[in-house]
């Protein structure tokens, strides 16, 4: 009789983390950066037809990095627990932090349970009246949950992007400065070769607080590279 081959649970949980930091970091990055407007997202990515970026409710967006089918999987259950949640009792209950605790419970959960975890990273972020007031949550594949302030990256360069952002972020900073900072972040430590992204290389939208109602908002085409024009921020 053959002795069952042992792994310790130690191993297979540090196996799982690398097995789901690899499949991340050969994604295109992500930055999240509050301005005294709202909560801008910025992702590297020139597809048309596969967001990183979306809606979630009224004043909650949903940033992500890492394997497409299984972010858009969380994306579209967030989007069906707000809505529930909205709907059975009033659209206030529906929460950036509520939103963000559900998404841990399930990465969480899918990392202990399941032979293989999510390769994947996101971000829950809302608005609010102002600055002060904004939220960002960062979750990881374990289910690990951080409150981020200012600005937050994903993907396999987000250290070098935040270490560019932390240089030049700047409280209650415009609209136009806090995209050309994100832009030139990603285009200078987004990957090994530095670059000048254009706005068919992005994915933009804003939370932006000065609407009444459906403060989500994509920037693109004229509109967006209107706001990119001028000198490019310092990394």
């Amino acid at each position: 009789m053959s002795v069952p081959f042992y792994v310790s649970p130690e191993q297979i949980m540090k196996d799982k983390a690398d097995f789901a930091r690899k499949g991340i970091a050969r994604g295109r990055s992500v930055v999240v950066v509050q301005c005294a407007q709202g909560v801008i997202f910025v992702a590297e990515n020139p597809s048309k037809a596969l967001h990183k970026i979306s809606e979630i409710y009224d004043r909650i967006g949903f940033a992500a990095v890492g394997k497409y089918n299984e972010f858009e999987n969380l994306r579209v259950a967030g989007i069906r627990l707000a809505d529930l949640r909205g709907y059975s009792y009033d659209r206030s209950d529906v929460t950036g932090r509520s939103l963000a605790n559900a998404y841990a419970q399930t990465l969480g959960s899918i990392f202990t349970e399941t032979a293989k975890p999510y390769e994947v990273e996101i971000v829950v972020a809302e608005v609010g009246a102002d600055e002060s007031s904004d939220q960002m949550y960062r979750l990881t594949f374990d289910g690990s949950v951080a409150d981020e302030r200012g600005f937050v990256a994903m993907g396999g360069s987000a250290e070098a992007i935040e270490g560019a952002m932390s240089a030049a972020w700047q409280p209650n900073q415009d609209l136009e400065t806090s995209l050309r900072q994100a832009v030139n972040a990603l285009g200078q430590h987004g990957t090994d070769e530095r670059r000048t992204l254009s706005p068919d290389d992005l994915e933009v939208a804003i939370l932006d607080r000065t609407r009444p109602r459906r403060l989500f908002h994509r920037l693109e085409g004229d509109s967006l590279a209107d706001l990119l024009q001028g000198p490019q921020a310092p990394a």
